[in-house]
């Protein structure tokens, strides 16, 4: 009983490590990058939207690098990567939505687009150009100038998440 026991245990070890190794380098994440991969390089996202916030393009760079860094093995290189991002910020925007019927707005959106551009060098069928766009609602008794830290920071981290996933998570 004991031989049959170690054998599947065996066996089952094997499998693992055929159906594992056979399709890249995964993570908890369900990140799917190739193998041979080690590098990334995100470059700096400059903004070129007509209304430039000073802060969004280091924020939203560092928010993209952090991505990477901490839900990958890739170590983090300046330029070259085997895996590269590079883009700008294309919009930044606040707009009144919800408009009430004395013509005055209940809520402000903003609005962040960014064009983005992922390179491959494993596998360049992978490789895109996309904008990538995300908002947040506020109300609009609130200045922006109060709350657009925190609506950045948010709206931040749903581009990087979307743009992690589509450049490696193939689900």
């Amino acid at each position: 009983m004991v031989g049959i026991a170690k054998s599947g245990t065996f066996f089952l070890l094997i499998f693992i490590i055929v159906v594992g190794g056979g399709c890249g380098v995964y993570s908890f994440t369900g990140a799917s990058i190739p193998a041979e991969a080690k590098t990334i390089s995100v470059q700096y996202f400059q903004d070129k939207s007509q209304l430039v916030e000073p802060t969004l393009s280091p924020l939203f760079t560092d928010a993209l690098r952090d991505i990477f860094s901490t839900q990958t093995t890739l170590e983090m290189v300046d330029q070259g990567g085997d895996l590269s991002l590079e883009g700008e910020i294309k919009d930044y925007k606040t707009t009144p939505v919800a408009i009430q019927g004395d013509q005055t707005s209940a809520l402000n959106r903003l609005t962040i687009t960014v064009n983005v551009r992922f390179f491959n060098k494993f596998e360049p069928g992978k490789d895109f150009e996309q904008e990538f766009t995300q908002f947040l609602d506020y109300s609009s008794v609130k200045d922006l100038s109060s709350v657009k830290a925190e609506l950045i920071d948010q709206i931040d981290q749903m581009l990087v998440t979307d743009i992690f996933n589509k450049a490696v998570v193939n689900w």
